[in-house]
């Protein structure tokens, strides 16, 4: 059979999309699409029968509703938190503003339309806003989380890495030392590598490989326990000292890491498409001499595949050693 070329698509690169500015415009349409609705469908009501008090007071939570939309767009960074605030205050927004639009046009008998507009949209804004709260509280929860990591490694006076700010390779190695002369062997070690790093460095510079170090770092931390112990051993190699860790639950672990980095996007300071690195880790029981132990991981390592976003192949899932 006649063999066909391949054909390249294109991909589109969504983000030099301006999100916030996008939103800002959706709002804008939707807000002249209610008045131009009141406007064509109603009949403007006589000065005299205006309620001065209402107009004002829903006029007003309107455009704080606005001004706080667009706060929230630009001061935050994307997220599912970003968006469901700033959908739960366009919400508010167009629903005060269709209330507005009631004092003042007047909607034929009979028609029931304007109260569905009004109280639905208000309705969906106040929900979206609530849970919007709910993930930003959850946001913040693990920022805390996070932050209280790192005062624990300064306050425990370890060494660590400046570029990352967590423990290294030496401070490992002492840990590592106490779990093994302890005997109790209840303590696993996760080692995580990130696929193709030094290709960063050779096409964006040192500098952008440094952030894509930091932004990894700050992955892996949101995604561990308190009780963990994140390292950079060396270059783009991590570790992660697990206490009190069974090996079917250092694997779990190991592979939400593994998603979770595989799901961030770094956008480059040079470049619009953002850079996906993926990781790929081994682990094993506590159970020899530290130096002994970290070539036995890091030889695992090496002899390891790079994975591929979107696969689910059994051979990207290490085994312990």
């Amino acid at each position: 059979m006649p063999r066909f070329p391949r054909v390249a698509f294109p991909r589109v690169a969504f983000s030099r999309v301006d999100i916030p500015r996008l939103s800002i415009l959706l709002a804008a349409l939707g807000a002249c699409t209610i008045v131009a609705l009141y406007a064509g469908a109603g009949s403007a009501k006589p000065m005299a029968q205006w309620n001065m008090l209402d107009i004002a007071a829903e006029g007003s939570i309107a455009l704080m509703a606005c001004a706080w939309f667009v706060i929230v767009l630009r001061s935050r960074p994307q997220g599912r938190a970003t968006t469901l605030l700033a959908c739960g205050l366009a919400g508010l927004m167009l629903g005060t503003l269709a209330h507005c639009m009631d004092a003042l046009f007047s909607v034929a008998v009979g028609q029931h339309w304007h109260h569905l507009v009004d109280s639905g949209i208000t309705l969906a804004g106040m929900a979206g806003l609530t849970w919007g709260l709910l993930s930003w509280r959850k946001e913040q929860l693990r920022v805390s989380e996070h932050t209280q990591k790192r005062e624990h490694l300064f306050r425990g006076h370890r060494s660590f890495d400046h570029l990352t700010q967590v423990a290294d390779a030496d401070y490992l190695r002492d840990q590592l030392s106490i779990a093994y002369a302890s005997g109790k062997g209840d303590c696993s070690i996760l080692m995580l590598d990130i696929d193709s790093f030094h290709l960063v460095n050779r096409d964006y510079g040192q500098r952008e490989g440094d952030r894509v170090l930091q932004a990894v770092t700050h992955v892996l931390l949101l995604n561990l326990r308190s009780t963990d112990l994140l390292c950079r051993y060396a270059g783009d190699r991590f570790a992660v000292l697990l206490p009190h860790t069974p090996a079917d639950i250092v694997q779990a672990l190991g592979h939400q890491l593994r998603r979770a980095v595989g799901s961030l996007r770094h956008h480059t300071q040079h470049s619009g498409q953002p850079l996906m690195p993926t990781v790929r880790y081994t682990f094993r029981s506590v159970d020899a001499e530290p130096r002994q132990l970290l070539k036995e991981l890091n030889r695992s390592l090496e002899r390891r595949m790079p994975y591929q976003q979107g696969s689910d192949d059994a051979s990207g899932v290490a085994v312990a050693i």
